[in-house]
This record gives C-alpha cells, structure tokens and sequence, in this order.
C-alpha cells in the first residue's frame, strides 16, 4: 500500500480545550469542531453556545452572527497553510515545485476539515469571481505572481490558474464527501451577483490580481471541459496501451 503523506500529515491532532475563557478564536475553533462532529446543517448559535457553556447572545460579542461565523471558519482553516512548512509562497525550486506544494497544502487542509472544505468553495471571498479552491484573493495573487516571474504570460498564468483551481475542487469535493462532506448546495457568487467597492472588492495591494481581472472574468467553461475531457481521453489511451 502506498502512503498517503497528506492523510499522515493531519492524523491525530488534539482538540483545544474549551476550558480557557471566550474569545473570537475558540468560538471560531469550537464551529469547526462542531460542524466536523455533526456536520454543517447542525451549526447553529444556539448549539455553539450549548457547546461552549454559555448562551447564545455571549458568542455575539465576537461575530455578529452564523454567516460571520462561516466566513471566520474560513478564513481559519485556509490560514492554516501559512503554518504548513511544506507550502512555499513563491517557485523558489521552479513553477511545477510551487504548484505541486501549493495543491498538496490545500489538500491537507481538505483531508484535516473535510466536513468544513465545501465551505471554501461556497463562501463569497473579497472578490466574488475568483474560482475555489483559491479564492483567498492573498493566494491568487501569489499563484499568479509566481507563474508571472517564472516565465508565463498574462494569459498562461490565468490559464493556469484555472486548471489549477478546477482540478483542485473537482478532485478534492469528491475526496471530502467519501469523508461525510455535505456537497449538495453550494453557495458559490458568481462574477456580478455580489457587490464590490471601489477598489474592486478589496483587491488593493494585489497589483497580479487586479490587472488580470479581465482575464480572470472571463468565461472559458465550454474550451476548459474539451481541453479537460481530452487529457483524460489521452491518459485512458495511454493506460489502455500499457
């Protein structure tokens, strides 16, 4: 049998202890105990607060409700592969290096929250037509700078990005829900349906993402299945051949 490093990576670590005194990060820390426990249907304020001993209203201090709660989950549990020393920020070892320690990272954080990961591809981000799993526009922007200094054009970078992306979901969804995952409905913002500032939906300080936003807007669905539908054809081809 062939190790699954990912797997090994997330395997047993121990929950924080809920006896330390209230605080934003063990509210948003006991959600994501919840919703892996029980799944994301049964978070509610009332049963956190259930969990966490107090009533409902205390939990109102540190978010102002279920949907600020869902986004901090979020923003937890993507934050995580800032500590993971296998993720790189840049291609320091080359492109493919970068890309294949990015993708791992995510998976872990998939394998380590599978019940939580379909909210990283539903929650609406600062700029709501970035595409999951990537839609930490932090994230997208070091994708996108790092393919840039390492040789790709404007157009092969988001290219590449979108590849990346739907590999990423498509693959990392169907893992999540052999682990109990809830994939049925998914609210993911489509580009024009949320609205955004005049920075462009907090793009300042993201110069990659903000001047290939034309390009990241567009839809290529129709030419992203063929070219995907091929490569597996040929893979099928070349397994079929031996």
């Amino acid at each position: 049998m062939v190790a699954d490093a990912d797997v090994a990576a997330v395997v047993g670590d121990d929950p924080p202890s809920s006896r330390v005194p209230l605080s934003t990060a063990i509210v948003v820390m006991a959600a994501v105990d919840h919703i892996e426990e029980r799944g994301l249907p049964e978070l509610t304020m009332r049963r956190l607060g259930q969990v966490l001993g107090v009533e409902a209203m205390s939990l109102y201090r540190h978010v102002s409700g279920r949907e600020e709660l869902l986004d901090a989950v979020v923003d937890h549990i993507v934050g995580e592969m800032d500590d993971d020393d296998d993720v790189v920020t840049g291609p320091t070892d080359g492109w493919q290096d970068f890309l294949q320690r990015l993708a791992h990272g995510v998976r872990r954080v998939a394998l380590a929250h599978p019940r939580c990961f379909p909210l990283i591809a539903s929650r609406p981000p600062e700029a709501p037509w970035l595409r999951p799993p990537l839609r930490c526009v932090r994230w997208v922007e070091l994708f996108l700078q790092g393919l840039l200094a390492d040789g790709f054009s404007d157009e092969a970078a988001v290219e590449a990005y979108r590849a990346f992306t739907s590999f990423l979901l498509g693959h990392l969804l169907l893992e999540v829900a052999a682990h109990g995952a809830d994939v049925g409905l998914l609210d993911v913002l489509e580009a024009g349906s949320a609205p955004e500032g005049p920075d462009g939906g907090g793009l300042a300080g993201f110069p990659a993402v903000s001047r290939l936003r034309h390009l990241l807007t567009e839809d290529h669905a129709v030419a992203e299945f063929e070219v995907a539908l091929e490569t597996l054809l040929d893979r099928l081809a070349g397994l079929r051949s031996g």
